[in-house]
């Protein structure tokens, strides 16, 4: 007895020894929490913007927190954001992604280069090849549109506003990039896109280890059934799959990736491509709906474009000039888009902030970037910024505007949806476009309208902070019918 009790106070004090941290006088303000290791890992995935808020009235623009053992400093003055983008030596990208793959994906890619995966999109994702992928997502968007929303439809129809944009741009984006159709006929988009669904639902507690026994055995099942479906995609040149992606196993392969492995990076890869632009356009076109004279507004400079009643979008294959869109888009993204930009210290480092303070990052600790908070919801930075204003990022002479102040100083950063810096998204230019394609398809060949007129727009979930794109709570009840219907 007396040695099990001595055992078990050696066993509390080794865990103290290893735990134990308080702050030195170079190291930025520490919060651990109350609750031993755990710390506030619980308020902090729950909901991150309320809580790194209520860290930041207390600390300031920079501290340090306890999560589940981990420590994590969190920065939040846009001023000081190249400090750590710009910093690929002491500050590693790589391992926190590392991280991410295998619990989500449950992927380890040997000899891992990022780098190099990074100069195949740009390659596919610019230039001719750009344009090329935007004319096969645009000639996707409206066979998809079609099929789910078709043109000899006479009377209203009612569907969720979420599940409508969602399920249309991943279609149309799967058999642009992946496709589907010729890799694997026995299988219908849609089936893809309702496991598909079931993934994503589960996404952010596989990244943060929090499935229940259940949950794990659906994400293992889910998870599957996907690398079934995508196991064709991208293998040979003349699988209908896009350029990228047959470059992209290629380059798997040549770093030594098996087959099982790359059927789940190729999963990984439909995350990245699907996982955003269907809840922007959702939340974009929510926004215009419940703002009538937003929704004028684009609708007059989409006319500009081509006529009102015209279904043929290829003057939206070449680049056009829609500021108004853009500003739009730039709202909805800085009012739904939250993302963390988080890296590992892999030496100690002095970071030195924009005000002129200097404090001291630890080796193995994270580094967090959190631009929802600051600068995209900063009172400071936009005025009102919990109101949508859909001209918030016009001047008044309809120019684009990009002059944005924090202490008095212009600010580099003033919203963040596409992250910065080198890893930065190399695919927003197709996003853009997809996203713009999607809605001018849809308001230019539809009436499309709140079931209920008085509708408001859902709450975010607060789980997805820091995983891109937030998700509404409830899906938006709205009603369409073709243009020549009536």
């Amino acid at each position: 007895m007396i040695w099990t009790i001595f055992l078990l106070f050696q066993a509390v004090l080794l865990y103290f020894l290893l735990t134990h941290r308080s702050r030195s006088k170079n190291d930025p303000p520490l919060d651990k929490g109350v609750i031993p290791w755990l710390g506030h890992a619980l308020e902090f995935g729950k909901d991150a913007s309320k809580f790194l808020d209520r860290m930041k009235q207390k600390h300031g623009d920079i501290f340090t927190v306890r999560a589940a053992g981990r420590y994590v400093t969190v920065l939040l003055d846009p001023h000081s954001y190249d400090t750590v983008i710009n910093d690929s030596e002491s500050l590693d990208f790589t391992r926190y992604a590392q991280v991410l793959m295998e619990r989500i994906f449950n992927l380890r890619l040997p000899h891992h280069q990022p780098a190099n995966v990074s100069a195949i999109m740009k390659k596919h994702f610019t230039g001719v090849n750009l344009a090329a992928l935007n004319s096969t997502m645009s000639r996707h968007l409206q066979a998809s549109l079609k099929t789910e929303m078709p043109q000899n439809q006479k009377d209203w129809k009612e569907q969720g506003l979420f599940n409508l944009s969602y399920s249309l741009l991943f279609k149309a984006g799967y058999l642009s990039l992946f496709g589907g159709e010729q890799n694997n006929n026995s299988t219908d988009p849609s089936s893809i896109y309702e496991e598909y669904k079931k993934f994503d639902g589960l996404l952010t507690k596989m990244a943060r280890g929090t499935l229940k026994p259940e949950e794990k055995r659906t994400a293992q099942s889910v998870r599957q059934r996907l690398w079934e479906f995508l196991a064709p995609a991208g293998l040979t040149q003349d699988s209908e799959s896009s350029p990228w992606l047959h470059a992209y196993r290629t380059l798997l392969q040549e770093h030594g990736a098996n087959e099982e492995t790359q059927k789940k990076a190729v999963l990984m890869q439909l995350w990245a491509t699907q996982g955003n632009v269907g809840p922007a356009a959702f939340w974009l076109l929510g926004y215009l709906l419940t703002n009538p004279e937003a929704l004028t507004a684009v609708k007059k400079e989409f006319s500009g474009i081509s006529p009102m009643e015209t279904s043929e979008t290829s003057l939206l294959d070449r680049p056009v000039n829609t500021p108004v869109f853009d500003s739009v888009l730039e709202e909805t993204l800085r009012l739904t888009a939250a993302p963390f930009i988080t890296r590992e210290v892999v030496h100690e480092k002095t970071l030195h902030m924009a005000d002129g303070q200097q404090y001291l990052l630890r080796k193995g600790d994270r580094v967090c970037l959190f631009p929802f908070n600051s600068p995209q919801m900063d009172p400071e930075i936009h005025h009102e910024p919990q109101k949508y204003k859909y001209d918030r990022f016009l001047n008044k002479d309809g120019s684009v505007k990009r002059d944005f102040y924090k202490g008095g100083r212009r600010l580099k950063y003033y919203t963040m949806p596409w992250g910065a810096g080198i890893n930065g998204c190399v695919g927003k230019k197709f996003a853009i476009n997809t996203i713009r394609q999607f809605v001018y398809m849809v308001l230019t060949n539809y009436d499309l309208e709140l079931s209920d007129p008085n509708s408001q727009l859902p709450e975010v979930n607060a789980n997805r902070y820091g995983f891109g794109m937030l998700q509404p709570e409830r899906d938006l009840l709205v009603r369409y019918r073709p243009r020549n219907s009536h």
